[in-house]
């Protein structure tokens, strides 16, 4: 039969994609898992009081406005 051996690596190679297909699916299943039971995200240390709406305080400067010292 002509095209039995070109049968058997089509049937092979789809056995590959598909098993690395449902592999890659599972690792992106934990990672999404992993993510949205990490908590709190970003650099914000649990237990840390959260910044007011609408405020960016990478350096510290708004915590010292509102209390008025010079930090």
């Amino acid at each position: 039969m002509a095209g039995t051996g070109k049968d058997r690596e089509r049937d092979a190679r789809e056995q590959r994609l598909s098993a690395a297909l449902r592999e890659n699916l599972k690792r992106r299943k934990a990672q999404s898992r992993a993510r949205s039971g990490a908590g709190p995200t970003g650099s914000q240390a649990p237990g840390a009081p959260a910044d007011p709406p609408g405020t960016h305080d990478s350096a510290g400067i708004v915590t010292d406005k509102q209390s008025g010292t010079d930090g």
